[in-house]
């Protein structure tokens, strides 16, 4: 079960001492067949982990973000643990361990951990097409920009090639988009899709409206295609999506904090509040009421991740307990969009240099263009979200890192330093 620690209201600083003391030594691991970073067993230093100390605290003393939670977790055990500044800058509150963050596009994780059981049960295929469930889709089309006889940009509408099916949901190869980022007339036929109040079944609705920005399993094109996902799974399981996750995942896991809506007063006051200058993040997660969106609606806690990072450390197990057979586990952090599958990757690839993707996950495939190249090993799987919450699972170093933070204009940088540090507190 999760140490205690993780479900203080105490200050974090308070508590690293305790977990520090729960760390076991370090255990070898079988080598792998190709080796990027530190060989799998090697030692974890404790003593240059320290370095985080000074970065997150140097970041919080800046004014660049209110403050973090890390954990970094190896053979089963905490190795490092500490939050940081606050929780809400204006009060003056500490940062507890407790505290409630939104957890943004890291959601698509676990709404496609969720329908990855459904395919493990037999409930959905891969192959089958959205349509089968939300037969709107049916008629979607894609939208081709060109020029009308006075030279003006317009949309044409072409049929789709093959249908969407539930893969490309997954790999975000469907080419539904967002409109928040980049250029042009389909782009922009998504402003304003947020307006308004909406479930997850109005949602698709409107989505199904709207033109594709490119024909299926052509472009990685990061969007709404696990936001359809959710709506799946409402349509297969006959539950709303929270309830189906509550029912299959969450609870089970002890996920106990991680949901679509804060209603409780006392677990809206834990909410990690951002700087004044970043709350300008769409649809707030205290705002939202019905709509549960299975791309990015959800909160969470630093335990309840310590949890989900363990049982997808171990495969898609925990506590005895099989959430995902190993086919199913391997199908999802294998990447399914490299040499030879026809996806395209353009300056919105956010896997990032030397990855891949599977079901819901970056995947290391390579050392990437970088020199050196960015730290990790091989077959790690990752993702984050808009407002810094990030976890990295490292089954080649038995190790899962998660960064929890509520600070949109400070992410990157902490999420990049973060990481590095912590491979550099590897002994050589």
């Amino acid at each position: 079960m999760l140490p205690r620690h993780f479900a203080s209201s105490e200050p974090c600083a308070t508590l690293f001492a305790a977990v520090a003391a729960a760390v076991s030594a370090s255990v070898s691991l079988p080598a792998a067949a190709v080796q990027l970073g530190p060989p799998p067993g090697a030692v974890l230093s404790i003593e240059k982990l320290s370095a985080i100390d000074d970065f997150i605290d140097g970041e919080v003393a800046a004014g660049r973000i209110p403050g973090a939670i890390v954990l970094i977790q190896r053979h089963g055990k905490p190795v490092y643990f500490k939050c940081f500044g606050k929780r809400d800058v204006e009060k003056g509150t500490p940062m507890t361990a407790d505290a409630i963050f939104p957890i943004h596009s890291v959601t698509k994780t676990i709404t496609s951990v969720a329908a990855m059981m459904l395919v493990d049960r037999g409930r959905i295929s891969l192959d089958d097409p959205v349509s089968k469930y939300i037969p709107s889709f049916a008629g979607m089309k894609v939208g081709v920009e060109k020029k009308d006889e006075l030279g003006r940009p317009v949309l044409d509408l072409v049929p789709l090639r093959r249908p969407i099916n539930i893969e490309d949901l997954l790999l975000q190869t469907s080419g539904l988009t967002y409109g928040f980022y980049g250029e042009g007339l389909v782009k922009a036929a998504y402003d304003g899709i947020y307006l308004g109040d909406f479930d997850n079944a109005g949602f698709v609705e409107r989505l199904s409206k709207l033109p594709l920005a490119e024909q299926p399993r052509t472009l990685w094109d990061y969007g709404h295609s696990t936001d359809v996902v959710g709506r799946v799974i409402e349509v297969v399981s006959g539950q709303s999506l929270y309830q189906f996750e509550k029912t299959n995942l969450l609870d089970p896991l002890g996920m106990t904090t991680t949901k679509f809506f804060l209603t409780d007063p006392a677990e809206r006051a834990r909410y990690a509040q951002p700087l004044a200058r970043d709350r300008h993040v769409e649809r707030n997660s205290l705002d939202v009421t019905r709509w549960e969106s299975g791309g990015g609606g959800m909160v969470s806690t630093i335990a309840d991740f310590a949890r989900y990072g363990q049982m997808l450390l171990n495969g898609g197990t925990l506590d005895g307990k099989t959430y995902l057979r190993s086919a199913a586990f391997a199908a999802m952090t294998t990447d399914h969009i490299g040499t030879g599958s026809g996806v395209a990757r353009n300056y919105f690839y956010y896997p990032g240099d030397g990855f891949g993707f599977g079901y819901g996950f970056g995947v290391r495939t390579d050392p990437g263009n970088a020199v050196p190249p960015p730290p990790g090993s091989f077959g790690e799987i990752k993702w984050d979200g808009a407002t810094g919450v990030y976890i990295v699972v490292d089954r080649a170093q038995d190790m899962f890192f998660v960064l929890m933070e509520d600070s949109p204009s400070g992410r990157m940088h902490v999420e990049v330093t973060l990481k590095k540090l912590i491979y550099d507190a590897f002994e050589k």
